[in-house]
């Protein structure tokens, strides 16, 4: 059962994948921030999955995050996500990254639970 307080963690490295200048988010050899909301977002993610009944899963809606530092390639980045607010099938999260310096980023996350055949369903219907 989904409750206040179920708590994510996921690491990275960066390394060529995930720089500002592979996502075109800038132009320097750095943690890219679209890398760090992602990051943000599949420790949430994944931190209920386990929760939600069969057929669910949740969708992003909402990032509200800011990107405070720097991380050069080879440094390892960790995120923390933390439920803390669960209105019917909304879902908000606090998250932090941090690198091997400390915090790097922080900001509030929130999804929605989805039946995920109904949600399929409709988003293939925009082909139409």
């Amino acid at each position: 059962m989904l409750e206040i307080g179920i708590k994510g963690n996921k690491k990275v490295i960066v390394d060529d994948t995930n720089t500002a200048e592979v996502y075109g988010s800038g132009d320097l050899p750095v943690f890219a921030t679209p890398a760090m909301i992602g990051l943000m977002e599949f420790t949430a993610s994944a931190s209920v999955s386990s929760y939600l009944e069969e057929g669910q899963s949740t969708v992003g809606t909402v990032v509200n995050v800011k990107h405070v530092a720097a991380t050069p390639v080879g440094m390892e980045v960790h995120c923390e996500s933390e439920l803390v607010e669960i209105d019917r099938k909304r879902l908000v999260f606090n998250v932090k990254a941090y690198d091997e310096c400390g915090l790097i980023g922080e900001g509030v996350h929130e999804r929605f639970i989805i039946d995920v055949e109904k949600f399929m369903s409709r988003t293939n219907g925009k082909k139409a």
